[in-house]
């Protein structure tokens, strides 16, 4: 079993890299294979709904997006992390997520999903929602913890001193590490994932 952990802040090594350490080296300690891949500074086009992916089967830009959904298809988990910017995501975590999920929702869907958010005092549960909701609408289990996945500082010296957050982000990997076991022990019992029906889309315009 493999999580893919994404690191949504332009520092490779900041606050939100932290947090997912902790989430990593617990996820490796209940015997789960994980990588940390970070978004960089390298501008992320954000989904212009083209439908050109529809027909090839990828997005036509070919950046760290497409590089992710081929990941994703033999990977069982995933975590996004996030530093808070006025309330909310960031831009570029933003437009990854946009094209990631319109373009290849399907090798993410039915695999467990968590968010994880860095804020240096307040707005992070709001940055949680925004990421949240693409699991939501892709049948996508949503992983929980103890309390908010949040840890607190300026500086990843500042995160060590988050215990309460740390915590959080083993509790999160240990709660990810258990439903990855349970899908796997149902699959073995021959319990498939379930088949949806046909989607309806309904205009509330006409």
């Amino acid at each position: 079993m493999k999580v893919l952990l994404m690191n949504g802040s332009p520092r490779p090594a900041g606050c939100t890299h932290r947090a997912l350490l902790e989430v990593e080296k617990q996820l490796q300690a209940e015997g789960i294979e994980t990588e940390i891949l970070h978004i960089g500074t390298t501008p992320i086009m954000g989904c212009t709904s083209c439908g050109i992916c529809k027909e090839k089967g990828r997005c036509f830009q070919d950046d760290i997006v497409n590089n992710f959904a081929k990941l994703a298809e033999t990977a069982d988990g995933f975590v996004f992390g996030s530093p808070t910017y006025y309330a909310d995501a960031s831009g570029p975590l933003t437009a990854f997520l946009n094209r990631l999920f319109y373009s290849a929702g399907d090798k993410l869907a039915q695999k467990p999903g968590a968010a994880v958010a860095s804020c240096r005092r307040a707005g992070a549960i709001t940055a949680l929602d925004h990421i949240q909701k693409y699991f939501l609408i892709n049948n996508m289990p949503v992983m929980a913890s103890q309390y908010w996945n949040v840890v607190h500082g300026s500086t990843p010296a500042d995160v060590e001193k988050d215990l309460e957050g740390l915590q959080t982000m083993r509790s999160l990997a240990k709660n990810m590490a258990w439903m990855l076991k349970c899908i796997e022990a149902g699959m073995e019992k021959g319990l498939p994932f379930p088949e949806y029906e046909k989607k309806v889309k309904t205009n509330f315009i006409r």
